[in-house]
């Protein structure tokens, strides 16, 4: 990726006596991202942060780069899209744009895939050893000033089941791989294994599949089909001692029978970075269980992420100046990238 900490010239940035892109950025300030002032160099800047002000960039914008997901003020300022010619999401879900009139178009649509799948890996990882350790527990335990010993679990031969065999969920298994774990896939259509999966199963087989894991790890992306995946049906398949994790998008689960699941001790725990409701209301009863991991949305946001974003972006953008295929484009009706499949 191109990045330029010096300040010199970017590489690739248009000269004066070049047409400039005109590109409106939706963001969710007026301001726009930290990391507009790169962008100038690029082309004719429109920053939008709402409906309104979106209806007034949008005339003339050959390119839309979205950092704010809110599709209720995209679809109804959409009609002012008169010279539109890609969309690009700083994102590697793009479920909440996919509303009818951008699906039936034929705009491309371009996502961040690849920028968080080692930091997402990271979590995941980090969350099945903080079960298997008890590090709750031995947070809460320091917390007392109490010397409580215990033995703890081994990962080495656990067998992790990737719901959704994508490029996230490649990098989830490649790391539970590398620590001895028992990987296996679950996507749209059954495929032999390979270094990273042991085999990928055919979502319509996840029943079959669910009673041998000790880690079920939700990667997928939010689609109709996946929409409410994960409900007391699923949760009942499970082994009793094994745990969930969610790092795909919330509207996967029906929290309620998750939390079900876990007050009838169906399965022994779970590890949340995404919701239905976000912000997840305080009174909600995940925040205080015992058997619950939950973080904010942040499972990918590594140090330095925004400018990973932009730099993925220039470097799509220098394609499509030149004619080339865009990478990433999205499957508007699958909703991902045919390398996330």
């Amino acid at each position: 990726m191109s990045h330029n900490p010096d300040h010199t010239r970017p590489e690739h940035a248009v000269e004066a006596d070049e047409p400039r892109p005109r590109i409106t950025v939706l963001s969710d300030t007026a301001e726009g991202p930290a990391s507009i002032e790169r962008l100038r160099d690029y082309g004719d800047i429109r920053v939008a942060h709402d409906e309104t002000s979106l209806r007034e960039a949008l005339p003339g914008s050959e390119i839309l780069l979205v950092t704010d997901f809110r599709t209720e003020a995209l679809e109804a300022a959409w009609p002012a899209a008169d010279s539109l010619r890609w969309v690009h999401a700083a994102s590697a879900g793009v479920d909440q744009l996919m509303f009818d009139a951008l699906v039936d178009s034929d705009i491309p649509v371009t996502n961040a895939q690849g920028i968080f799948d080692r930091s997402i890996a990271e979590y995941v990882l980090g969350a099945i050893l903080m079960f298997a350790k008890d590090t709750r527990a031995n947070i809460a335990y320091q917390q007392q000033r109490r010397w409580v010993h215990r033995d703890t679990e081994s990962i080495f031969g656990k067998r992790v089941l990737v719901a959704g065999a994508g490029s996230i969920g490649r990098e989830i298994g490649r790391l539970c791989k590398a620590v001895g774990m028992d990987v296996t896939g679950i996507a749209r259509r059954a495929r032999d294994g390979d270094e990273v999966f042991s085999a990928v199963h055919a979502a319509d087989d996840i029943d079959a599949h669910l009673p041998d894991a000790d880690y079920v790890v939700v990667a997928a992306p939010l689609t109709e089909a996946t929409e409410h995946w994960f409900d007391a049906r699923r949760f009942a398949a499970m082994a009793k001692h094994a745990r969930f994790i969610n790092i795909g998008r919330g509207p996967i689960v029906v929290t309620d029978d998750l939390v079900d699941a876990l007050v009838n001790q169906q399965i022994a725990g779970a590890a949340l970075d995404v919701f239905e409701q976000e912000p997840l209301p305080a009174e909600h009863a995940l925040w205080g269980m015992g058997n619950v991991l939950m973080s904010a949305h942040m499972a990918g946001d590594f140090i330095g992420w925004r400018d990973a974003l932009i730099d993925q972006f220039l470097d799509n953008l220098e394609r499509w100046q030149r004619g080339d295929t865009l990478f990433n484009e999205v499957s508007k009706h699958h909703g991902y990238a045919p390398g996330s499949a």
